[in-house]
């Protein structure tokens, strides 16, 4: 086997770093990124919400930026790790506080209990998602232009729920979501939407998958939908095998699906901005 000289190697890294670093620059490369993080409070009615921001600090010019909606456990430390990836692509991020004052949960049931009333009430969860999002635009490293959102499990049903309510978005993207099945209204709806899901979800059954494409497709819906084989929901979270095991619950980590599927965000990203 033929071994790499130094100066090879040295090339060989360059090119990885250069690689790596590029996203929201349109394909430029920019300097070292130095991703800065900050609690931001923000209120909606008498609710206070505790939202995380990440962002490159490096960088001067104003920035695409995406929302990062929680799954049912509420504002945990996983979505705002996906909020520090994002900022290293380039992008200002922000994980929203849907339940309010930080709430996070530990269990099925208080999960249940906390996100229950947000798929009941649209009126309250998008009070509560436009407010994170214009909070999101005050802020100076954002280019109000673009913007986008993604979500989690619960948090992928809200930002389904946001496009579908008109609010204005470049695109959304929900990972292992719970889908609705319409109906969609064509005049509002014109965010692009890029669905994540786990083929094998016991919580999305094809049956439901097949009424929500039916019922985008009735509206001619600028949407792509991404199923990974084998599976299941909370694909994405290094935590969720743990927690299925303890909970019983049939939800479990796939390192495949969780590749593929940052990688169609990103390179929806790259369609939209």
């Amino acid at each position: 086997m033929k071994l790499q000289t130094p100066i090879a190697i040295l090339a060989i890294g360059l090119l990885f770093a250069s690689c790596n670093n590029e996203d929201a620059t349109n394909g430029e490369a920019s300097t070292e990124p130095v991703i800065t993080t900050q609690e931001i409070s923000y209120k909606t009615d008498t609710v206070t919400m505790n939202g995380f921001l990440a962002y490159d600090s490096a960088r001067e010019e104003k920035r695409p930026a995406v929302l990062v909606v929680h799954e049912w456990w509420g504002q945990t430390d996983y979505p705002r790790e996906r909020a520090r990836q994002l900022a290293e692509l380039g992008y200002v991020a922000f994980a929203v506080d849907m339940y309010g004052n930080g709430k996070t949960v530990d269990n099925p049931e208080d999960a249940g209990a906390m996100s229950g009333p947000f798929y009941e009430n649209g009126e309250m969860s998008m009070s509560r998602f436009n407010a994170a999002l214009e909070k999101l635009k005050t802020l100076e490293q954002v280019d109000t232009s673009k913007i986008a959102a993604i979500g989690y499990c619960f948090g992928g049903s809200m930002v389904l729920m946001a496009a579908n309510s008109g609010v204005d978005l470049d695109g959304v993207v929900s990972f292992h979501g719970i889908l609705p099945t319409g109906p969609f209204d064509k005049e509002k709806l014109k965010a692009d939407v890029l669905i994540c899901h786990g083929a094998a979800d016991p919580f999305v059954p094809q049956d439901q998958v097949d009424a929500f494409r039916k019922a985008m497709d009735s509206i001619g819906a600028k949407y792509t939908f991404k199923a990974y084989p084998d599976a299941v929901h909370a694909f994405s979270n290094p935590q969720a095998t743990a927690i299925g095991e303890k909970f019983n619950l049939p939800i479990k980590y796939n390192a495949a699906a969780d590749s593929a599927s940052w990688k169609e965000m990103r390179e929806f990203f790259g369609r939209i901005f």
